[in-house]
């Protein structure tokens, strides 16, 4: 009996459609394969507007205003899905579909210099190629987009996450794995306003934000992007990943200097930020940014950005804001060349809030030990306390290599979970909200506590979570040490007794054969 695939559709999709890859790298094929997804998309969403244009009597269905009121972008024939897959099995497919970006493009300008005109180039194979348009016009994506366009945005937001565990280190560069995500975005809880993250790579914060208000019976249009990505590639993954969500990307900016060298949001007060910038990023510019009014809790070394990333956010975090950032571990101990200083400064300046300690091996480009920053300008009923999590031995291991954080949202219930059923992500942020609201919380030794600000200088501002969470203790099984002393040491007679037996046993077989020990 064939064994039964429970593969979820993104999944089928993937591996079918990483079988067509040949010989092509995973970089250079995410493009082609994203690219088609998106194309796709939006074909889709037009043709479902085109088709109630057409059946209404007094509308043009080649009207671009009509798309325009509609926040449906305007596809152009050649670049229709319908005209696409009628000529999947020509050789000059490649050459077909880059015309149809192209058009695309000039047909809308919030797509100009975005999407991937790569389908003609010599290494692509053309019966490959049309192999994958094939597959992305599977009958099951078509009808699911009927009833909802959520399945594009799972289809891309899940290849993005293949594609950057293919990729391995240079995949972390755009892609932050979803768990991590998901925790900070659940923390810090973004309903309405400016949502910031100044290293914005794929767009996943603001996603993960997107679906975080709607499923709380908010809109979309509760929150504003604001964001900056150095790299222009990924600012072009990030633009089609948004534009599936219907996420407005207007100011999710691109430039070669970044965040640093020229802010693209300069007079930008956010209500949340979050932001997985660069860990430990060397030679960043401070030697030319020494005066900077960012700096005003110390100067950050040049030879690390982490505390300049922080207070990069922190220059840009409005009265009332909430930051979460995603940092080395290094960053919660190191004293070279003032860091010790700073994080002294923003300690006693009352800023930081919370401190989550990950598990290793969640992140696909490094295996540096991760923690979490959450800094607040208002911390109200706390002011003075921090609360620490030590949730570096949660998770579990989703392949050899990675580790994952359990979901209780997750319908494949992966991993370990806890009491009320929760997983690994709600039981971290329920501590914190009940720690916030005075309610249901008490400290946990080996996880959680709420330390002051004297607390924590008694400990010189090190601000790791283990030193303040203790270690777990250990149930008590009612038997005495005596007892299970002579336990022990009755079992190590017997097995030393049987050793002494098998010995002889051996040294007796080998005499049999004209051999003596």
């Amino acid at each position: 009996m064939a064994k039964k695939d429970n593969s979820s559709f993104e999944q089928k999709l993937f591996k079918a459609a990483d079988k067509l890859r040949k010989n092509i790298d995973a970089a250079e094929y995410k493009h082609v394969v994203l690219g088609l997804v998106f194309l796709k998309y939006i074909s889709e969403s037009f043709t479902e507007l085109y088709d109630k244009l057409e059946a209404d009597e007094w509308s043009d269905p080649e009207d671009r205003d009509e798309y325009i009121a509609e926040n449906v972008f305007f596809v152009p024939k050649l670049a229709r899905w319908g005209h696409i897959h009628s000529q999947a099995k020509l050789p000059t497919i490649g050459q077909t579909i880059d015309e149809a970006m192209e058009a695309v493009e000039k047909e809308n300008k919030e797509l100009k210099n975005v999407l991937p005109q790569v389908f003609g180039k010599a290494n692509l194979d053309k019966t490959s190629l049309g192999e994958l348009i094939d597959l992305i016009s599977n009958t099951e994506l078509q009808v699911e987009n009927r009833n909802s366009k959520d399945l594009f945005g799972r289809v891309y937001e899940y290849f993005l996450g293949e594609f950057a565990n293919a990729e391995g280190k240079k995949g972390g560069q755009f892609y932050t794995p979803k768990a991590i995500v998901k925790l900070m975005v659940e923390m810090i809880e973004p309903y309405k306003g400016r949502v910031y993250d100044p290293a914005s790579g794929s767009g996943g914060m603001f996603v993960m934000s997107e679906k975080f208000v709607t499923e709380h019976s908010g809109s979309v249009k509760d929150i504003t992007v604001y964001g900056q990505e150095s790299n222009q590639t990924t600012w072009k993954l990030s633009k089609m990943n948004l534009a599936i969500r219907n996420i407005n990307s207007k100011f999710v900016a691109w430039n070669t200097e970044g965040s640093f060298l020229k802010d693209a949001h300069p007079d930008l007060k956010a209500d949340f930020i979050l932001a997985n910038p660069p860990f430990n990023q060397k030679e960043w510019g401070v030697d030319i940014l020494q005066e900077d009014g960012r700096w005003k809790y110390g100067t950050p070394p040049n030879g690390n950005a982490n505390f300049g990333w922080m207070q990069h956010m922190l220059y840009h975090l409005s009265l009332k804001g909430v930051m979460a950032t995603v940092l080395s571990n290094g960053s919660l101990s190191s004293n070279t060349s003032g860091e010790g200083d700073i994080r002294k400064n923003l300690v006693e300046a009352d800023l930081v809030e919370c401190i989550v300690a990950l598990p290793k091996q969640l992140f696909y480009n490094t295996g540096i030990p991760a923690c979490i920053w959450f800094l607040r300008r208002e911390k109200n009923s706390h002011s003075k306390d921090v609360l620490f999590i030590d949730a570096s031995e949660m998770g579990y291991m989703k392949d050899r290599v990675h580790r994952n954080l359990s979901d209780s949202d997750d319908e494949e219930n992966k991993g370990d979970f806890h009491e009320n059923g929760w997983g690994d992500i709600q039981k971290i942020a329920e501590t914190y909200h009940n720690w916030r609201k005075g309610e249901n919380y008490e400290n946990v030794k080996g996880f959680c506590k709420s330390a002051s600000i004297e607390d924590i200088e008694k400990h010189a501002h090190v601000l790791t979570p283990g030193r303040y969470v203790g270690i777990p203790d250990e149930e008590d099984d009612g038997i005495s040490f005596e007892t299970k002393m002579a336990e022990l040491t009755a079992t190590l007679k017997q097995q030393m007794d049987k050793e002494a037996e098998l010995n002889q046993e051996v040294a007796t077989q080998l005499t049999k054969i004209g051999f003596q020990l």
